[in-house]
């Protein structure tokens, strides 16, 4: 396959393959690091002395951190550039995977819990701007996918390897170093391996296709061509928070649909489990099932970045919402039947593949209406939100099945996400030009 956008037609898998030692490769280190860590966080919690609700809250840390680390990463990537950020921000995180191992107290782990957190936004938020500004339109959405895909192998990864590394020394802290020496790999691959910045130029930006900034307003009306920069305003770099007012229409509009995926992806990884105890079914078969759901998820990753350049954002990003959406309400009615462990496998598998097309949009679509001159500090915006719904939702699923059933609550986050597809199908044609083949 090839990109034929400018003069020369350059071969697709060529131009991604110059960018797996400064991006995809730190991806898959850090994500098996912290894959490897995040299972844990609990068991050293309590062994530390917190209860069942207080070593939750310690987990929750870690998301807390990455809400918090997405606008002053969207700064620091305006500022000193994304490899240096990345740099920045696997050291800071190697000082909290330190704090982790050697942590006295509970409210030191758990401080240094946020800390990793807050760097993973920031390494996370670095790539994602790197790759909007550097990637050509034509095949952006499935250099984007990829680039999940390879978090999602990470993420998928380590457990296994706490669970093998717990086996061979008995001690969760070995998961914790492991993570550092990940960290320290994903280091030295930012700093010594070929500068990205200067490796790959800068896209141009009939290719980009990103809209910018008009300093005067965002006002969210139909897109025709890409938003200006007001006169005497190019070049400058706005602030984080000024980014944010004049980017105010589509971050409420297509924002908002974005941080509904985000919640419906999140609520699977709660209710799944949570549906498979609550219908009787041993640990051995809930982990069988949602293993296999992770597994079609992680087959399709590159399926929804082809469906995207190919024919638009919306042909993945409305399948994916309403596969989800129906799949978690046709399973809330399911929980009392006498074949409800069959419903549960067939239903984790629905929802599996729509979390599979679904990969990749967030960051593509963010990458589409990012400022073309200065994407990081509306990425920050962006992140921030889409990070909000996710997580959101497991508290939103607790609250609801704490005053009514979980069958309720699983049948309000279908709901959620048949309202997230309407909004795609309103904003997305708004906001997103049809992708240029």
């Amino acid at each position: 396959m090839h990109v034929s956008d400018g003069p020369d037609s350059v071969p697709v898998r060529d131009v991604l393959r110059r960018f797996a030692p400064m991006i995809y490769g730190p991806t898959v280190l850090f994500a098996l690091g912290e894959g490897a860590v995040i299972p844990l966080i609990p068991v050293i919690a309590a062994e530390l002395g917190a209860d069942v609700a207080t070593a939750a809250l310690v987990a929750s840390a870690l998301v807390v951190g990455q809400l918090c680390g997405n606008i002053p990463a969207g700064w620091a990537v305006a500022r000193i550039g994304e490899r240096f950020t990345m740099a920045a921000a696997g050291l800071l995180s190697l000082s909290g995977v330190v704090a982790l191992a050697l942590a006295p107290s509970l409210g030191v782990f758990a401080i240094a819990v946020f800390v990793v957190g807050f760097c993973a936004a920031a390494f996370g938020l670095a790539r994602h701007s790197f790759m909007t500004t550097r990637v050509p339109l034509a095949f952006r959405a499935r250099s984007l996918s990829l680039l999940g895909g390879t978090f999602r192998l990470g993420m998928f990864l380590g457990p296994f390897v706490a669970a093998g590394l717990l086996a061979l020394f008995g001690d969760e802290h070995a998961a914790i170093w492991f993570f550092g020496v990940c960290l320290v790999a994903t280091v030295l691959l930012v700093v010594l391996g070929p500068d990205p910045e200067a490796v790959v130029a800068v896209a141009p930006p009939a290719n980009r296709g990103a809209a910018d900034v008009d300093l005067a307003e965002d006002t969210g009306e139909l897109i025709t061509a890409s938003l200006r920069v007001a006169p005497g305003t190019e070049g400058a770099r706005a602030g984080v928070f000024r980014t944010m007012w004049h980017f105010r229409g589509v971050l409420a509009r297509l924002g908002l649909a974005a941080a509904s995926l985000a919640a419906v992806r999140s609520a699977r990884q709660v209710v799944l489990p949570l549906w498979g105890v609550s219908i009787g079914l041993d640990a051995q078969t809930i982990a069988l099932v949602v293993g296999v759901s992770g597994a079609i998820d992680f087959a399709l990753f590159y399926a929804s970045g082809q469906v995207m350049d190919r024919f638009g954002r919306l042909w993945a990003a409305l399948p994916a919402m309403l596969l989800m959406g129906a799949g978690f309400i046709a399973l809330a009615f399911t929980h009392d039947t006498a074949q409800a462990a069959m419903w549960f496998a067939l239903f984790a598998a629905v929802l599996g593949v729509g979390n599979g097309l679904s990969s990749g949009i967030l960051l593509t679509l963010g990458a589409d209406v990012a400022p073309k001159a200065d994407p990081a500090p509306f990425l920050g915006s962006w992140r921030t939100l889409t990070d909000a719904g996710g997580a959101a939702s497991p508290l939103l699923v607790s609250g609801i099945a704490a005053i009514s059933t979980l069958s309720i609550a699983t049948g309000a986050m279908g709901f959620i996400g048949l309202i997230g597809a309407a909004a795609f199908v309103r904003w997305v044609p708004r906001f997103i030009p049809r992708a240029r083949r």
